[in-house]
């Protein structure tokens, strides 16, 4: 099954979030996913990001941007990725780290949205770039 994906429009990008994640999203999701973007890639400083929905239940967000991004992880990875894959890739990992978390719904969520992320990747334009940088 091809698994696609939807833009969330502006007006209803609270909703959805907090339908996903609740209180968590702006509190813990959002903040993790930035911080993990700036800590991979000195070529992002922030700006605006593209929310969106997966046909699978998943979720994640892009920065909002043509450019490429050189991105360097901790596991080695060095690369470039374009805005989309930098996103996914930052997504994965906050969703690994937080699904560590004592919130047990939170958690679980967190698990879920990992898997659908992974499946959803695994068809993407520079898989290999998302899952050198993850692995």
């Amino acid at each position: 099954m091809i698994i696609t994906k939807k833009s969330i429009t502006n007006n209803k990008r609270t909703s959805h979030t907090a339908r996903l994640f609740g209180l968590h999203f702006p509190m813990r999701l959002e903040p993790a996913v930035y911080g993990l973007t700036e800590n991979m890639s000195e070529d992002y400083s922030g700006g605006y990001w593209d929310f969106w929905e997966l046909s699978n239940g998943g979720f994640y967000m892009s920065p909002s941007s043509q450019n490429k991004f050189k991105v360097s992880c901790m596991n080695d990875y060095a690369g470039e990725m374009s805005a989309d894959a930098l996103g996914i890739t930052a997504c994965l990992y906050a969703y690994s780290h937080l699904s560590f978390g004592k919130e047990r719904q939170f958690t679980d969520t967190c698990i879920q949205q990992y898997h659908w992320l992974r499946d959803y990747a695994l068809d993407h334009d520079e898989a290999g770039e998302i899952f050198r940088a993850v692995d």
